[in-house]
């Protein structure tokens, strides 16, 4: 849930003439979501936006299901995903139902030859390794470890990185990705309580404006299939824009824990949600201070939810055996918690320097052969004593 953003020039009204210095009119483009009652941005262009010369290959990205009604605990090892040079190809859905996609990538070289826009979802990029420069048609962001990006769906990029060496934990979203409700004011305002504000949110600051015919590759994702389009301008056109629908980046260092005297739940490390799963960061802070407190969290029946966590960094006390770049898959329907031992290690500990992303999604999730390729089938014996 950003907030209102201007770039580039724009007139002074919506809607109404909008000249170039020879005369000429600039095009006008709406981009908004939910119908015409969502988050939208006005933009004007050199060309118009709807010049498509051909229609190329189209292909399914969609995942390959190996377990469809699930009720195992599972641990992923993310880090071995193998790395591909390719941007798109190297998106290794491992977790999927009708409302997400949750994809690992490994990308060795920036997208330098065509375009992408998917059409689905709205994207979460969690940024593990490697920094860059998020190019878009509304501006470019930098990014570094810890970043999150997120890009609504119908926006144009390219992605450049600074290296071969990047690790990225995607959402896929097919419902808008906003702030938490309870943050927010009825003005739309981050409240005094939320960990995060405006300050912390980055929007884009560098507008780069092409004025180039020729073709120019974008590839689409729509239902599951990459649609490759030939366009007759270069994309990046845009001399100005506002508005409320643009990427941003919010840094998971940028989020300050709520603690308190015992074990706080897991909403109070809400930073996104949907209608459909929340997402959350659990960052270094200080544990419990009761005299008495269990700073390890108490064995929990998440009927209502799948629980999947992606480990960044640090000791993550409640688990044996984590890495980073590890996913735990807790289903819904059956109790988890700590690991033998973890509750009896952290009484007594003052803090602790994990760092990591929770997805809980309402619909459970199937298990890709992606995801099988980097399972840990086992991993559902580990509270055996």
């Amino acid at each position: 849930m950003p907030f209102y953003h201007k770039l580039g020039k724009i007139p002074h009204k919506r809607h109404i003439q909008f000249r170039k210095p020879n005369g000429d009119l600039y095009y006008e483009q709406l981009f908004g979501t939910v119908g015409f009652d969502g988050m939208s941005t006005n933009s004007y262009h050199e060309h118009r936006p709807t010049q498509v010369k051909a229609i190329r290959a189209q292909y399914s990205v969609a995942p390959k299901i190996a377990k469809e009604n699930n009720i195992q605990s599972y641990r992923l090892r993310g880090f071995q995903v193998s790395p591909e040079n390719d941007f798109l190809e190297s998106r290794k859905i491992v977790l999927t139902n009708s409302d997400c996609h949750i994809a690992l990538a490994a990308p060795k070289q920036s997208t330098t030859d065509y375009f992408y826009k998917n059409t689905d979802s709205d994207e979460m990029l969690f940024i593990h390794k490697g920094s860059g420069k998020l190019r878009t048609i509304y501006g470019n962001l930098d990014f570094k470890y810890g970043d999150y990006l997120i890009i609504p769906r119908g926006i144009i990029y390219k992605i450049d990185f600074d290296t071969e060496d990047n690790r990225l934990f995607i959402v896929e979203s097919h419902r808008p990705i906003y702030t938490p409700k309870r943050y927010r004011n009825w003005f739309g305002q981050l409240l005094e309580h939320s960990p995060f504000c405006e300050r912390d949110i980055r929007r884009p600051e560098e507008l780069e404006t092409y004025n180039e015919k020729g073709d120019f590759i974008i590839k689409v994702k729509k239902k599951d299939e990459i649609i490759e389009m030939v366009y007759a301008t270069h994309p990046f056109d845009v001399v100005g824009y506002d508005g409320f629908n643009y990427p941003y980046a919010l840094s998971i260092h940028d989020f300050e824990p709520i603690t308190g005297r015992i074990h706080q739940p897991p909403p109070v490390h809400q930073t996104f949600e949907t209608d459909a799963f929340v997402i959350c960061s659990f960052v270094p802070r200080l544990y419990d201070y009761h005299p008495e407190a269990i700073p390890a969290p108490y064995n929990h029946s998440n009927i209502d939810s799948d629980e999947v966590l992606y480990y960044v960094d640090g000791d993550f006390m409640s688990r044996n055996d984590i890495e980073a770049g590890h996913i735990s898959l807790h289903p819904a329907g059956i109790p988890h918690g700590p690991h033998p031992g973890a509750a009896e290690r952290s009484i007594g500990k003052t803090e602790t320097q994990e760092l990591a992303v929770m997805v809980d999604t309402f619909k459970p999730l199937m298990v890709t052969e992606e995801a099988m390729k980097i399972a840990d089938d086992n991993y559902y014996l580990s509270w055996l004593e």
